[in-house]
């Protein structure tokens, strides 16, 4: 029998639960504020069809230099739409581009972007051409994880995908290297591009 005005049904948590359980929550919180959720999806998807439409022109190509111009036209036209795009969904959400989250996403993205332009180089003045298109899906795909660290976790996912489509890609036959692409900067923009879009909009 209780006494009267007692209510043992709602014991008092210890306050070292309490605390833990106010730990979580204020991380979560901060993960969330911290976290750039202003890639665009859309302008994943349109990338991913460009990048289709350069692996045929590419594969029809009957010299390296033809070759390499194909994708360097799609690497800029691609720096271009995505740029657009990511501006355009920063704006939508409210999420500065050039300082926080978005500036630490946008400056992840940089040095393996940078490897990749300066391999290119050197690779084509040697005989190592082929082993570009591995190459640029590892690389773009490390700088697209290490920047997904600051985004939502669909983008490191992404990263790692395409790191490893690269890395069979260094393996495969050489000829093989446009299909990669087209799987690689094709497929999985699309694919990942469309998920973002419907799960976090734009």
């Amino acid at each position: 029998m209780t006494r009267l005005g007692t209510d043992h049904s709602a014991e008092p948590q210890p306050l070292h639960t309490r605390a833990a359980d106010d730990l979580k929550f204020i991380r979560e919180t901060m993960e969330r504020a911290g976290s750039f959720t202003g890639v665009p999806g859309k302008g994943w998807v349109a990338i991913g069809a460009t990048a289709l439409a350069a692996a045929y022109l590419a594969s029809t190509r009957t010299t390296p230099e033809a070759w390499l111009a194909v994708w360097l036209g799609e690497a800029a036209l691609a720096l271009v739409v995505g740029s657009w795009a990511l501006a355009r969904k920063a704006r939508a959400v409210d999420m500065p581009l050039f300082r926080g989250a978005g500036w630490r996403f946008l400056i992840s993205l940089a040095p393996p972007f940078v490897a990749a332009a300066i391999l290119t180089i050197a690779f084509y003045r040697s005989p190592q051409l082929a082993a570009l298109p591995g190459v640029w899906l590892i690389l773009f795909g490390a700088g697209v994880m290490t920047a997904g660290t600051f985004s939502v976790r669909v983008v490191p996912l992404t990263g790692l995908c395409f790191m490893l489509i690269g890395t069979a890609a260094l393996f495969a036959p050489a000829d093989w290297g446009d299909a990669f692409m087209a799987a690689g900067f094709g497929g999985l923009h699309i694919v990942f591009g469309l998920i973002i879009a419907r799960k976090y909009g734009g």
